[in-house]
């Protein structure tokens, strides 16, 4: 009986996490900011790593864990490697003047409209 209601209970975790993957991933293609897309991608690594350790619970695998270990490092090291691509990109817009890419001539414009 126990068991029959904590496998239902996984599964029906499971499929959230599932339905609330497909909207991160919906965040970060639709993000209007490179900084949404990121914080969506790190979302989605981090609900995979939840539905991989709800599957192994389900499947009572313990390798599984390992694998969620393993892809917790895959998934911060490409977060960092995001975040300096970001950084590097705002720098070099920053130095050329084309801050949040508008030009120094548009600034001025939205400037003179207020």
């Amino acid at each position: 009986m126990y068991e029959l209601v904590y496998h239902g209970l996984l599964l029906t975790c499971m499929i959230l996490t599932a339905a609330l993957i497909i909207l991160c991933l919906i965040r970060a293609v639709l993000g209007p900011r490179l900084a949404d897309r990121v914080v969506a991608i790190n979302m989605i690594g981090t609900m995979t790593i939840v539905e991989i350790a709800m599957f192994a619970l389900y499947l009572r695998e313990s390798y599984l864990f390992d694998v969620c270990l393993i892809y917790a490092m895959i998934s911060f090291l490409s977060v960092v490697i995001l975040t300096k691509i970001y950084g590097g990109a705002y720098q070099e817009r920053k130095i050329k003047g084309t801050l949040f890419g508008q030009t120094e001539e548009e600034e001025e414009q939205e400037e003179e409209e207020e």
